[in-house]
């Protein structure tokens, strides 16, 4: 770490677009005096864009989640080959910075370790505490790695604390996260119902997205809701339309947030920007997710989330969010007929989306514990 006089550096480290959506607001929130730089190790880390610059190797995706425990997939760099250049960068540059701020989960401090970082600050934002506790493997890692971990449930903060690592419990900063922008989704609406689609960001998201449309279309007429769809920064949208069978289609109307539309013969797609995603969430009734941040934060907007279970989903992490979820998160099998059912019981009940919701924004919880992030960085 540097030891000169002058404004402190910082670097920040993430490791997808929710992630990098999660550190840029923690940025925008710094006083002044700080010089900060980004590490996003996967996609195109637009959250940062205009924010602070952007260092380091970068892969495009994919680092969705993975059936297990792996250091090289997990910090996000694909493969082994891939995993190395982002270390090396790393171990160039720890003595350039005062601080570096990990924002993710355990795998992305790996990277540090290997570089021989020490004394990060370190935000936890996928353990929930309802289902699996820190392995005593992840439990070293943070002890050797991190000096000040900030948790989202105080049971797994108390663990590390009883190991001796200092560590806080301050709630779930994703609220304060949640990114709005120009985009007038309620002008769109059209029909009782709406969805927002969230395929995700990183590998399977076509497939994904193709999926939740066959779903759709697999509703009769009457059902049929509008259509919105949250495009992350490093998604294709040529490769959602072709895995869809979609085609572009319309005008821009001049707002920021808007990427025109999707369609076919029955359906329109709404496209917006994932910087406009709690414009979309407020305008919608029920949101399909394949995401990971987005979803806890449409959740804690109180909407109801379809989520299909896939092979890459990491069965222990998984089973640890649907205990914080609930029936919040309603889990179909990854086919048409049963997340095209899910969507038919909710668009039918509006008396059922308003008790899920109310469910939702108590288990998730609001805003409020980004101050504290911001304090532990500043101290």
């Amino acid at each position: 770490m540097t030891e000169a006089s002058g404004p402190r550096r910082l670097l920040f480290v993430s490791t997808s677009s929710g992630e990098d959506s999660v550190a840029a607001e923690i940025i925008r929130r710094l006083p002044e005096g700080f010089i900060v730089e980004a590490y996003a190790a996967v996609g195109e880390g637009t959250a940062y864009h205009g924010l602070c610059p952007l260092v380091g190797p970068r892969a495009q995706m994919p680092r969705w989640r993975r059936p297990r425990f792996s250091v090289p997939h997990d910090f996000g760099l694909n493969n082994v080959r891939a995993f190395w250049p982002g270390v090396q960068f790393l171990r160039r540059v720890r003595r350039s910075y005062d601080r570096v701020v990990v924002v993710g989960d355990v795998a992305a401090l790996a990277g540090c370790w290997a570089a021989g970082i020490r004394d990060v600050i370190y935000l936890d934002l996928h353990r929930t505490g309802h289902a699996r506790p820190y392995t005593a493997v992840e439990r070293q890692l943070i002890g050797h790695t991190v000096a000040l971990t900030f948790c989202r449930h105080e049971e797994l903060a108390a663990s590390l604390r009883a190991d001796g690592h200092q560590a806080r419990s301050v709630g779930n900063v994703l609220m304060d996260c949640v990114p709005y922008g120009d985009y007038d989704a309620m002008a769109r609406r059209t029909q009782p119902t709406a969805v927002t689609l969230l395929p995700g960001s990183r590998a399977g998201n076509s497939e994904s997205f193709a999926l939740q449309m066959d779903a759709l279309r697999a509703l009769p007429p009457q059902d049929l809701p509008d259509i919105f769809l949250a495009v992350a920064g490093s998604v294709s949208i040529d490769d959602l339309a072709k895995a869809a069978r979609l085609h572009r289609s319309g005008l821009l109307t001049g707002q920021s947030g808007d990427l025109s539309t999707l369609r076919d013969e029955r359906l329109t797609v709404h496209m917006a920007r994932g910087s406009a995603l709690g414009n979309l969430i407020e305008a919608s009734d029920i949101v399909l997710s394949q995401a990971d941040t987005a979803t806890v934060q449409a959740i804690g907007l109180g909407r109801p989330v379809i989520n299909f279970r896939s092979f890459r989903d990491r069965g222990a992490r998984y089973r640890d969010e649907q205990g914080l979820f609930g029936i919040a998160r309603i889990v179909t099998l990854p086919e048409v007929g049963s997340v095209s059912q899910a969507l038919r019981v909710l668009i039918a009940n509006p008396e059922e989306r308003a008790r899920i919701g109310a469910i939702a924004r108590e288990r998730v919880g609001g805003a409020g514990a980004i101050r504290e992030v911001v304090e532990g960085i500043v101290a």
